[in-house]
């Protein structure tokens, strides 16, 4: 085998010419065959193909390899747009073309952007289906729920996530309504827990333990069972206010009528204000704390209990101040009744027990409203009766008044009779119109009841016919009069006409004093309703 690389002294290195002339060299020397020569030859030249052939396959595998990790990379980049639900990316690398390693480094970095943007779509969609799992399982009453959802990472889409993100948005709304219902709902039965004076804590609690204050309020069961159950919570409690209140004001009624039989003071009524204030209250106008707990309801039972046992013993003194109360009317209106016996048939009535007290108050009750109504029918009749009896009085002092020769001397107060002789003449003279009005009005009264209308026992139409008739008699005596003081009159004229002239310079004389006297006297006749006094034609008498 020829040597054909040689040594070249201007490259200053050892090359594989310069080897083989040093083995020939050494070879020469040894003294070797040209057979063992070529024999070494050949398998040094066998191993160089050797190694040659192993390196070729090292890059042979190495190419394949790099074949196979960008063809990963690819299908990788194609899966993660994919999955990502993006058909183009901004980082993907325009070249196709190139080396292998060149095609690797430009996919990388979009690969690598790509995963870390998976990653955060993932955490993403990790923390929406967590808040859904959680306000799932509120709402189906599992409050423990601390499993961490599964996320598939093959659809990681934004469209995918937005329709989480609704899921997710109507779950909050739902849990928001809910919770506001399971508010209103703890305050409902807070109110109604203090006006019926219970626990509160201990009511709600039982319903479901967050509920009490301790607990913040997005960590209340929202659940379907504790809205049902809260819900039923507080219809038990407005049906015990409603019952309770019903029998509160039943106690209250009852507490007023024994009040009203016995006279109660103000002071002891006061005491109960609490519940007498809710008499006539509806169900919802009752917001009070307190006012309907078990200890007032029972507290106000002692009392009617007492009251019951007390009226009991006080049914005579009751009885009997109804009956002064019926006779008062009785009195009022000029009713003639007998006190005694109605006192005695009541005390009768009493010790014999054949009456339930009750009802022997219930028939007293009766006749006072049965001798109101007598009163209100006779008003109007004994109204007029008063005037007519008035105008009586007013006549039989202006007869005494008339009767009295000093009337007119110059005494104190004489000028207040005048007066009042005035008004009594003018008020006298309506007697005889009444007295009609009165008889009309008193036989419509009969004809209407079918009874007589009687003054304190007196048939009033007896009494105005008396009256009619005594005044019709006076009427007769008074004319009689009349007549007797006018023929004396005509004698006195007739002695006087001859004296008139001797005496008419001395009336003269006397001036105004006589003038007063003589209109004083006609005056007086005048009032007397008697012949008035004529005055000669020269104005003497």
């Amino acid at each position: 085998m020829a040597v054909t690389d040689g040594h070249n002294p201007l490259l200053g290195e050892t090359t594989c010419g310069t080897l083989l002339q040093k083995l020939q060299q050494i070879w020469d020397e040894v003294g070797e065959s040209d057979e063992e020569r070529d024999k070494m030859l050949l398998e040094i030249e066998q191993e160089c193909l050797d190694v040659y052939k192993k390196k070729v396959e090292q890059a042979a595998k190495s190419r394949a390899q790099l074949i196979e990790a960008l063809s990963d990379a690819k299908i990788e980049l194609a899966s993660l747009l994919s999955a990502l639900g993006e058909k183009s990316f901004v980082g993907m690398p325009e070249k196709t073309s190139g080396t292998i390693k060149e095609q690797l480094a430009a996919i990388a970095p979009a690969l690598e952007q790509l995963w870390k943007q998976k990653e955060e779509r993932v955490k993403e969609f990790s923390d929406v289906q967590s808040q859904i799992q959680k306000i799932c399982g509120e709402i189906a009453g599992n409050l423990n729920v601390n499993e961490t959802p599964a996320v598939d990472e093959t659809d990681l889409s934004l469209k995918n996530l937005d329709e989480y993100h609704a899921q997710l948005q109507e779950l909050q709304k739902e849990k928001s309504d809910r919770l506001q219902k399971v508010l209103e709902l703890v305050n409902n039965v807070h109110d109604l827990c203090a006006v019926l004076g219970m626990d509160f804590f201990s009511t709600v609690t039982e319903v479901h333990p967050s509920l009490n204050d301790s607990t913040g309020v997005q960590s209340k069961s929202i659940s379907n069972d504790t809205l049902a159950r809260l819900a039923k919570t507080v219809l038990v409690l407005k049906e015990d206010k409603k019952q309770r209140l019903h029998k509160l004001q039943e106690l209250a009624t009852q507490l007023i009528d024994l009040w009203n039989l016995m006279d109660t003071s103000i002071e002891e009524r006061k005491l109960f204000n609490h519940v007498t204030c809710n008499m006539s209250a509806s169900v919802d106008e009752v917001t009070v704390p307190g006012a309907l707990a078990m200890d007032l309801i029972e507290q106000a039972e002692v009392e009617v209990e007492r009251l019951d046992q007390l009226k009991a013993s006080r049914m005579k003194e009751i009885a009997f101040k109804k009956q002064a109360e019926l006779e008062e009317i009785y009195v009022l209106v000029h009713i003639e009744i007998d006190p005694e016996a109605a006192r005695e048939k009541i005390m009768a009535l009493i010790d014999s027990g054949n009456v339930e007290p009750a009802e022997l108050l219930a028939n007293l009750d009766n006749q006072i409203s049965i001798a109101k109504e007598e009163a209100l029918s006779r008003k109007e009749i004994l109204e007029k009766v008063e005037k007519w009896m008035s105008a009586c009085e007013e006549e039989s002092w202006l007869e005494d008044y008339n009767r009295d020769e000093n009337r007119y001397n110059a005494s104190r107060g004489a000028h207040l009779n005048l007066k009042r002789a005035e008004k009594a003449r003018i008020l006298v003279n309506k007697i005889p119109a009444l007295v009609d009005t009165l008889v009309a009005k008193t036989r419509a009264w009969e004809e209407d009841r079918g009874m007589q209308f009687a003054y304190d026992g007196v048939p009033l139409l007896a009494m105005l016919d008396e009256y009619a008739m005594l005044r019709q008699e006076r009427e007769e005596e008074k004319r009689r009069i009349r007549e007797a003081t006018t023929f004396g009159h005509d004698r006195i004229r007739r002695n006087t006409m001859s004296s008139k002239t001797q005496n008419k310079k001395q009336y003269l004389a006397q001036g105004p004093a006589l003038l007063d006297q003589l209109v004083q006297k006609r005056w007086w006749a005048h009032v007397q309703m008697e012949v008035p006094m004529a005055l000669p034609a020269d104005g003497y008498p």
